[in-house]
C-alpha cells in the first residue's frame, strides 16, 4: 500500500470512530401516518384510569456517584449525586414508572403532539431520568452545564442516534417512529449517566412521580391491561374494564426483592 493511500484509509477510519462517539447524528425518522379514516375518542362517554404503584419491601440503598472527574457537575451537588435505579416515593410508593395502557386503539386517531418534551443535561444527570411520549411528538436535548454531554439512546425497535452537545449549544431534536418501552439512554463521555424513554402510539400512558399515582384521561369504553415497567423491577399488569363516563382506581406493587440489580 502507497503511503497515500494509507494516510486516506486511516483518515477514513478517524472519522468514522469520531462520528460513532458523539457526532453528528442523522435527521429524525419519520413516524407513520397518522390514521386518518380513525374517529376521535367522544369526550362524552369516555372514562379515567386512575391509581398508584406501590413499593413491598425496603428498597435498595442508592450509590453515592464519584463526579470528581467532572468538577463543574460535583459543585453543583450539596450532597453527593445519588444513582436513581429505584427511587421511592411517598406513602410506600414508586417513582419513574411508566404507566399504560395496552389494548385496540386502531378505530381513534389521535392529534399530533407538537409540544417538546424535554430531557436536560444537568449536574451529570438526565432530567427527568424517565420521560415517555408519542410517536413523532418532538423531543428536545438541552445542556444546562458547562460541560460536553452526549446523548446516546439505543433502542431496538427504532433508529439509533448518538449526538454530543457542548456548553451553550443549540437544542437536540429528535423524533422517535415506534412505539417501545423503554429504550435506555447513555452518555459515552460520562458512564454513570443514564435515563430511560417509553415511546407510544397513543396517549394512554404516564410516569409516576413523587406520590407514585397516575391519571390516564379521556379512555374509551373498553377493557384494558394497565401495565407498569419499571427499569429495575421490570412490568407488571392489571385488567380493567372501563364504562362509559367511568373511573376506575388500580394500584399495582412490586416487590423491593425483586429487582435485578442491587
Amino acid at each position: 500500500m502507497s503511503k497515500s493511500l494509507w494516510y486516506f484509509a486511516a483518515a477514513v477510519t478517524l472519522a468514522a470512530a469520531m462520528m460513532s462517539c458523539g457526532g453528528k447524528g442523522q435527521p429524525s425518522e419519520t413516524a407513520p401516518a397518522a390514521n386518518t379514516a380513525g374517529k376521535p375518542v367522544d369526550s362524552a362517554t369516555a372514562g379515567t384510569v386512575t391509581g398508584s404503584i406501590k413499593l413491598d419491601g425496603t428498597p435498595p440503598r442508592p450509590k453515592n456517584i464519584n463526579m470528581a472527574a467532572e468538577p463543574n457537575c460535583s459543585k453543583q451537588h450539596s450532597t453527593p449525586a445519588q444513582t436513581e435505579d429505584v427511587v421511592p416515593g411517598d406513602g410506600g410508593t414508586l417513582q419513574n414508572v411508566v404507566v399504560y395502557l395496552k389494548g385496540d386503539f386502531s378505530q381513534y386517531s389521535f392529534p399530533p403532539m407538537t409540544a417538546p418534551v424535554t430531557i436536560d443535561q444537568k449536574g451529570c444527570q438526565y432530567h427527568p431520568h424517565v420521560l415517555a411520549l408519542q410517536t413523532g411528538e418532538p423531543l428536545s436535548v438541552i445542556n444546562s452545564d458547562q460541560t460536553t454531554h452526549n446523548i446516546h439512546p439505543v433502542p431496538k425497535d427504532n433508529r439509533e442516534w448518538n449526538e454530543s452537545q457542548p456548553p451553550g449549544a443549540q437544542p437536540i431534536m429528535q423524533t422517535f417512529a415506534r412505539p417501545e418501552v423503554a429504550i435506555p439512554v447513555k452518555c459515552n463521555v460520562h458512564p454513570w449517566m443514564k435515563s430511560y424513554i417509553a415511546v407510544f402510539n397513543n396517549p394512554y400512558f404516564e410516569v409516576t412521580g413523587k406520590d407514585g399515582s397516575f391519571t390516564i384521561k379521556n379512555v374509551p369504553p373498553g377493557t384494558y391491561t394497565v401495565t407498569a415497567w419499571h427499569e429495575d423491577y421490570g412490568s407488571s399488569e392489571q385488567s380493567v374494564t372501563i364504562g362509559p363516563s367511568e373511573s376506575k382506581s388500580v394500584t399495582i406493587t412490586f416487590k423491593a426483592s425483586s429487582a435485578a440489580s442491587d
